[in-house]
């Protein structure tokens, strides 16, 4: 009987150090459904880049010369049929990934996260999800929040949601999966699947992160509100 085999997921890695882009890529080869197809020194470099691979998934760093990451990402997002984009950061650059993950990265990561974290979060985002760190997550926001440019307002649309959506939303923005969002409220995976999906219809947000986002600008969660987010998703 023939089969034919799945397609590894394509992998553009971005990081000014050539040192690390060097072992992402040894991590990432070293599996059978990922493949690195590319690599760029900085965020221009980037953009190149990903127009003309046309990789499944950006590993993007922050802070890097001319273009930085947070650029880099929104204009890679902007584009047709654009990459999920996996921001991979330190502490010291909170202040820019909740702009990288508002101008459209799927997730992040710490640099010293795991190798098998980083593996899983790689495929976690090509298959069109979002990876959140609930506890990382939450600091980004709170700094986020302190800035006095910050105007919260709640917009007509969350008046659509039922009460129901809303119990899902505030529990997605603790940083909740489905499974424990369906054990908390008692519901089957299925539903909250749906619930997910309606909720991402009617805010108009590409994925879990922006529904984060959301809830947190639009003062459906508060910043500190929430200690209930598991550690790790």
């Amino acid at each position: 009987m023939n089969s034919i085999a799945a397609q590894p997921i394509r992998v553009l890695v971005v990081d000014d150090e050539q040192l690390v882009r060097a072992g992402f890529r040894l991590l990432i080869d070293a599996t059978t459904d990922l493949a690195a197809v590319g690599e760029a020194g900085d965020g221009g470099e980037a953009v190149r880049a990903a127009r003309r691979l046309r990789p499944d998934v950006v590993v993007m760093d922050i802070r890097m010369p001319g273009i930085d990451g947070l650029e880099a990402t929104r204009l890679i997002a902007s584009g047709d049929d654009a990459p999920r984009i996996l921001i991979v950061t330190t502490f010291d650059d909170d202040e820019y990934v909740f702009a990288a993950l508002r101008g459209g990265a799927s997730g992040f990561l710490l640099k010293d996260t795991p190798p098998e974290e980083m593996l899983h979060a790689i495929r976690t985002v090509a298959q069109g999800d979002a990876l959140l760190a609930p506890t990382v997550t939450r600091r980004l926001i709170t700094e986020y929040v302190r800035t006095p440019t910050r105007s919260v307002s709640r917009p007509g649309v969350l008046d659509t949601l039922t009460d129901r959506e809303l119990d899902v939303f505030e529990l997605v923005a603790a940083g909740l999966s489905n499974g424990a969002i369906a054990e908390r409220l008692h519901l089957g995976i299925t539903t909250v699947k749906t619930h997910v999906g309606r909720l991402l219809t009617k805010l108009d947000a590409r994925d879990r992160v922006q529904l984060v986002i959301c809830a947190y600008e639009t003062g459906v969660v508060a910043p500190g509100s929430s200690g209930t987010a598991p550690s790790t998703t």
